[in-house]
C-alpha cells in the first residue's frame, strides 16, 4: 500500500472509526493482501508509512469474500472481478485477509 494511500486510510479512520468505515482490497497476490490488511488493522509493518505504529483496527475484507462479493451489483462485479477468479488463487487471498481481520479487528 502506497503512502499516498496510507494518509488517506489514516485521515478517514481517525474521522470515522472503525464502525464507520470498512477497508475493502482487490490485491492479486496473498502476501500482498496480507500486508495492506495488516496496515489498515495494526499498523503499517514495515514503519514506512503514515500507519507506522497506528493501529486502526478497520475491518478489511477482500473483494472476492462472500460477505462482499454479494454487496457488488452481479454485473459490475462480473465486468470487473469474475474473470480473476479463475485465475487466482481466491482461497489463499480471503484466508490472507481474513487471518489479519481476526487477529487485530476491533470489531
Amino acid at each position: 500500500m502506497d503512502l499516498e494511500n496510507q494518509a488517506r486510510i489514516k485521515e478517514l479512520g481517525e474521522k470515522h472509526g472503525e464502525k464507520e468505515l470498512v477497508v475493502i482490497l482487490g490485491s492479486s497476490d496473498p502476501d500482498s493482501a496480507e500486508l495492506a490488511a495488516e496496515t489498515v488493522t495494526a499498523g503499517d509493518p514495515t514503519y514506512a508509512g503514515p500507519l507506522a505504529g497506528v493501529p486502526l483496527g478497520l475491518p478489511v475484507y477482500h473483494i472476492m469474500e462472500e460477505e462482499i462479493k454479494f454487496q457488488v451489483d452481479p454485473q459490475v462485479y462480473e465486468e470487473q472481478v469474475a474473470m480473476m477468479e479463475m485465475v487466482l488463487d481466491v482461497e489463499a487471498l480471503i484466508e490472507a485477509v481474513k487471518r489479519m481481520r481476526e487477529e487485530h479487528s476491533k470489531l
